[in-house]
């Protein structure tokens, strides 16, 4: 069996990168210019591909300069966590995510997912001692507003599949439709569902516990309270970009105290957290965020926060 190849490498010419970085108004984000080389590289050999074709100089400067550029040098300086980048982030486009997600659930229901993206772009994981933003997988193919309502439906779509197990069915009437009739599949119940939930419950209010006093308070002004992101920064005297970071902070940490609680004092195997997870998942009635949070009788139709 042969090797995977790997991808071919590009390294652009000094005075194209300046160029571009010029067009991209980079130094607006104190974006540094091989930060931004690097994503043109990356997005070139993405996009192209091919030894052959990169090695073509003026097919690669052709295609870097029919990027959307400023929005690439944007998402460069928010993956590195320059603040002024992504306070302009999220004041210009948190409304685009949420446009969007009202588009794809009417209600405000998606909106909770839309929020959580700003986790995964800020960069909440840190490999070899570098924060993996989702940015880092933004190329200036398209705008960024267009990217983001992908990005957002995409994660509707996985969040679909994991609480409900859903199945394709026969196409509708309109064939045309974006969005694929599903409908639940048909499962056996789970004996130990009654148990899990139990636990479950018994996991969040531990892990919620466990956070800092202020933790707390965030979490009840958003969940509890049902404040917005603007809201409660000005309660707590943060910038809404901010409250999103500590949010996404929050909502790793208590998931995390769950995970290592089920398995030290109840022995859960890997197999049976799934399962545990997706009973919780499965029922929105069982776990109240907000009476979690010390709501004086709870706040009536609250879903859980499902992104823990």
């Amino acid at each position: 069996m042969s090797k995977p190849q790997s991808l071919p490498s590009l390294r652009l010419a000094p005075a194209l990168v300046e160029r571009l970085y010029a067009k991209a108004n980079g130094g607006r984000w104190a974006v540094a210019e091989p930060e931004f080389a690097a994503a043109l590289e990356r997005s070139a050999v993405k996009s192209l591909g091919s030894a052959e074709a990169l090695a073509d100089q003026s097919r690669v400067e052709r295609y870097l300069s029919s990027l959307h550029l400023e929005d690439l040098a944007l998402a460069c300086a928010c993956a590195a966590g320059h603040e002024g980048a992504w306070d302009h982030f999220v004041r210009e486009y948190r409304p685009v995510l949420y446009r969007a997600a009202d588009a794809l659930a009417p209600g405000g229901r998606l909106r909770e997912v839309a929020d959580a993206i700003y986790g995964e772009l800020f960069g909440l994981q840190e490999r070899d001692g570098e924060r993996r933003s989702l940015f880092r997988y933004f190329h200036g193919r398209s705008s960024l507003a267009t990217w983001l309502r992908a990005v957002l439906a995409q994660r509707q779509v996985d969040r679909v599949r994991s609480e409900r197990r859903l199945t394709p069915i026969e196409p509708l009437e309109n064939e045309s439709s974006l969005a694929p009739a599903i409908v639940a599949s048909s499962v056996e119940p789970d004996p130990d569902r009654p148990r899990f939930l139990a636990l479950v419950k018994l996991a969040i209010l531990r892990a919620i516990g466990a956070l800092t006093d202020r933790d707390r308070l965030r979490l009840a002004c958003y969940y509890r309270e049902d404040l917005t992101l603007a809201q409660t920064g000005r309660l707590l005297g943060e910038h809404e970009a901010t409250v999103s970071r500590q949010l996404a902070r929050s909502r790793k940490a208590i998931r995390k105290d769950m995970e290592r609680y089920l398995e030290r004092e109840h022995g859960f195997t890997p197999d049976e957290l799934e399962r545990c997870f997706e009973a919780a998942m499965s029922d929105a009635g069982t776990l109240d965020m907000a009476a979690m949070l010390g709501s004086p009788g709870g706040r009536k139709d609250t879903e859980p926060d499902r992104s823990i």
